[in-house]
């Protein structure tokens, strides 16, 4: 059984080929339709707020000829102590994949070990693979543009600056996805906001070199950079924190100043939602440079060919 939880459940190859079919559910989006997950029922469990992940799932599955099952965390029995290992082995017996945005990673591991269907990380407090393959593809439409098979391979030797929060799961999924794909992934934050034992654990696990580079130093950070990217300073859960992260956060607001010390042709990216004024610019935001609506846009393409993949690795 096959699952998506993190960027290393799919080899170099399998990562290749899934930017490629993803390509081609792009190009032939309104011209026909896949049967790829034709007679299939996918839940899709959420235990945290979403727009882009919760529509693009749901229009994702249905678009492969599937039926998605919308299941809110807080109308389940699993909200009232039905264990995750009961829940997943239940819902194995209905549906024949689940996607899940959770808080705790384990959750999603205790589900994949118990249930019988592929799984697919959604977002966990941990990593956000499906956020980070879409970067990755939008990237290699332009480092590798008509060659979606070589997409993933553009990718190496790539500096990609990464600016605020260095421990938060977007950060992790560049630390980890980057070192699988060969990109150089630079990171600049706070003091205290470095990245953790936890994502340095997995690099281990995965059999990987810790590749990337953390500073306090913003300039450091991206100077020479192909990509700058940034993510909220406050997720979801940490308001209580929001007064002191927006003052340490400051210097790493992505402005126009500090753009200019990447490349030229530099591209800055956000997973969205923004803050404009507080992590990045709204010059920044509404610039040439930034192809922040091509990723929303790419998260439906890319999710629907990791959910083929997985629907064709389970026969």
């Amino acid at each position: 059984m096959r699952h998506f939880l993190k960027e290393t459940d799919l080899s170099h190859a399998e990562t290749a080929a899934v930017f490629a079919e993803a390509a081609a559910l792009k190009a032939k989006r309104g011209h026909g339709t896949s049967a790829a997950l034709a007679g299939q029922s996918w839940g899709l469990m959420f235990f945290k707020k979403s727009t882009r992940t919760r529509v693009s799932f749901q229009v994702g599955v249905h678009e492969l000829s599937g039926q998605p099952v919308m299941l809110n965390a807080d109308d389940l029995q699993i909200s009232r102590g039905e264990t995750v290992a009961d829940t997943a082995r239940v819902l194995s017996r209905y549906l024949h994949g689940m996607v899940i945005r959770c808080h705790e990673h384990s959750l999603l591991e205790d589900f994949a070990a118990a249930g019988t269907m592929p799984v697919v990380n959604a977002l966990s407090d941990f990593l956000h693979p499906c956020q980070f393959m879409t970067d990755m593809f939008t990237l290699g439409e332009r480092f590798a543009p008509g060659q979606p098979s070589q997409y993933a391979a553009s990718l190496k030797g790539k500096k990609i600056a990464f600016l605020g929060d260095t421990a938060c799961n977007m950060a992790n999924s560049f630390i980890l996805g980057g070192a699988a794909l060969g990109a150089e992934i630079s990171l600049a934050g706070p003091a205290g906001y470095e990245p953790t034992a936890e994502i340095r654990a997995q690099l281990k696990k995965d059999g990987l070199k810790e590749s990337f580079t953390f500073s306090t130093d913003p300039a450091a950070a991206v100077k020479g950079a192909d990509m700058v990217y940034t993510d909220v300073w406050v997720s979801m859960g940490m308001e209580a924190e929001k007064a002191e992260r927006l003052k340490l956060m400051q210097p790493y607001q992505v402005n126009a100043k500090l753009m200019s010390l990447a490349k030229p042709r530099a591209y800055f990216m956000h997973c969205l939602p923004a803050h404009p004024g507080e992590e990045v610019s709204a010059e920044v935001l509404e610039s040439k440079q930034s192809i922040i609506f091509d990723q929303a846009e790419n998260r439906l393409h890319v999710q629907k060919a990791i959910l083929a993949h997985l629907a064709a690795s389970r026969i």
